[in-house]
């Protein structure tokens, strides 16, 4: 939200009209959840998605003709034949869409309020009036500020990942010892870029429920006093690479220090899902993979599932169509 907020904020302050675009209520199989939220422009351009596809596609037309008409205007889209998922899909869902049209100095006030509640990394309630068939409504929701994503190691692991991180609406912290390889060449897209020893500095970042740390270090010595720093923090997610070999032998160290087993247990070593990756880039998408999982509450052995039907699914539905 912190990005549509500044945009909009700018927008209304020069004058300018904005739709923003909000999904008030999901029923059924829909691309996307309650919440989800998309800024439109009177050019037409998009910010945020609703998910894609024909859907948008008519929320982005008919919020184009709200802001020429200072309209604001509740939207329903039932996802059948009418309104398939990305040309042709069919969802079978309904979704309900407010476009309001904001514009004037007290919208910038608003959204410039809710821009640096958000960036103090404070949360906030964010609520608005719209009207149905049945009567006036309330949306509310709670605005949680971005998660911050803590990479000890600048390597080529940490390089990839930070530029994933950053599409996942992550702030990208990086540290290292190495000048380097916290440089803003090697991480243009990174929130704060810290150079000094890694477990020194990860032990002053105030972790928090949302906080990730990826430890990706270069060493042996290097993972496990960045791990120590770390453990006891109440930080979201703790992960840690390497063989199993290696962190059999970092826990046992820690252990003997005084490290608890349920402390070690909540750690994510080794770090990722699997999905037999080799290269850098896999890596890294196998460290995002899971950082998304813990994210959006998928745990255990349902992280990483795969979501294609079953044989025996396919062939049930194989046999229906088959008879009809």
């Amino acid at each position: 939200m912190l990005p549509l907020a500044q945009l909009i904020a700018a927008r209304c302050s020069t004058g300018e009209r904005v739709a923003l675009c909000t999904l008030v209520k999901a029923r059924g199989s829909t691309p996307q959840e309650t919440g989800a939220k998309m800024a439109v422009t009177r050019d037409g351009t998009l910010h945020g998605t609703l998910g894609g596809g024909c859907v948008e596609a008519e929320v982005r037309r008919r919020a184009v003709e709200f802001l020429h008409l200072g309209r604001s205007e509740l939207l329903t889209f039932r996802l059948d034949h009418d309104y398939g998922w990305d040309d042709g899909l069919i969802c079978g869902g309904t979704m309900l869409v407010q476009v309001q049209v904001l514009e004037g100095a007290g919208e910038a006030a608003r959204f410039q309020k809710i821009a640096a509640d958000l960036q103090a990394r404070r949360p906030v309630e964010f609520q608005f009036d719209y009207q149905t068939d049945e009567g006036p409504q309330t949306y509310r929701e709670l605005l949680e500020p971005r998660p911050t994503l803590v990479i000890a190691g600048g390597g080529h692991v940490g390089q990839s990942l930070a530029r994933i991180a950053h599409e996942l609406d992550f702030e990208v912290t990086i540290i290292d010892d190495r000048a380097e390889y916290t440089s803003e060449q090697r991480f243009p897209t990174a929130t704060r870029r810290i150079t000094g020893d890694i477990a020194t500095a990860l032990g002053k970042i105030a972790a928090d429920h949302l906080t990730y740390i990826v430890i990706v270090t270069r060493g042996h010595n290097h993972d496990g006093q960045a791990l120590e720093s770390v453990v006891r923090s109440p930080a979201k997610y703790i992960g840690l690479i390497g063989s199993k070999r290696k962190i059999a032998k970092i826990y046992g160290e820690l252990a003997a220090r005084g490290v608890t087993l349920e402390q070690l247990q909540r750690v994510h070593a080794p770090i990722g899902l699997e999905i037999n990756s080799i290269s850098v880039p896999e890596i890294a998408v196998s460290i995002a993979a899971e950082l998304v999982a813990v994210r959006r509450g998928c745990a255990g052995n349902e992280a990483g599932t795969p979501m294609k039907l079953t044989a025996e699914e396919v062939e049930r539905i194989s046999r229906r169509s088959g008879s009809a």
